[in-house]
């Protein structure tokens, strides 16, 4: 079966994942793999603990990434259908924007510039354990599947509007870098607050 065929390269849907969409797929597992790691055996009042009133608890830090990604997950759905409606398929290789790839990168941990995060992508507090695991592993399927639907897709030319400003955009491949660098920002966020020096122990964890 063919679909969406384009002069360059017909687009098969048995067809491998391409290569930049093989890496981001790999990057998603990897933060899954930390993630999973990173709570087990943690209770309810640990994942809620909070250094300071200031800081995020670890619930509110994957909680962050549930929610920005649900804003990215409808924006990239539809612009994968619009492609293919319009044939802007390709299996590279893509080259990226500088300003855009300079966005990415900028994500990547240990964090060197912090950046207030915007009201929509606010976490919600005092999540059960249950509800913020559940919740997060359901988009991060969310976001694989995501993956193998923009394969053959041409990343580079199609755009991502932030849920922020109209005045950003990135290219699909990027919008999926930029998931997986922000993913890592925030699972170390939570590594941090999972190793300060007064970080309860399960006995005497406390809300």
């Amino acid at each position: 079966m063919q679909v969406n065929i384009n002069s360059d390269h017909p687009v098969r849907v048995d067809e491998p994942l391409v290569k930049d969409l093989q890496e981001y797929q790999r990057q998603i597992e990897a933060v899954n793999e930390d993630a999973r790691d990173l709570i087990e055996g943690l209770s309810e009042a640990q994942v809620n603990w909070r250094p300071t009133p200031a800081h995020w608890s670890i619930a509110e830090c994957l909680d962050h990434l549930t929610v920005t990604n649900h804003e990215l997950i409808e924006r990239i759905e539809a612009a994968i259908s619009d492609a293919r409606s319009r044939s802007l398929t390709s299996r590279g290789p893509f080259r990226y924007g500088m300003i855009g790839n300079m966005i990415v990168r900028s994500m990547e941990p240990p964090v060197k510039m912090k950046f207030k995060a915007p009201k929509i992508f606010k976490p919600r507090p005092d999540q059960s354990l249950e509800a913020v695991t559940r919740d997060f592993f359901a988009v991060q399927d969310e976001l694989q599947r995501l993956i193998k639907d923009a394969n053959g897709i041409n990343l580079a030319r199609v755009k991502i509007t932030s849920p922020v400003t109209k005045l950003m955009k990135l290219s699909l491949g990027q919008a999926f870098g930029l998931i997986a660098t922000h993913e890592r920002r925030h699972v170390w966020q939570a590594r941090q607050v999972k190793g300060n020096q007064t970080f309860p122990a399960i006995e005497t964890a406390i809300h």
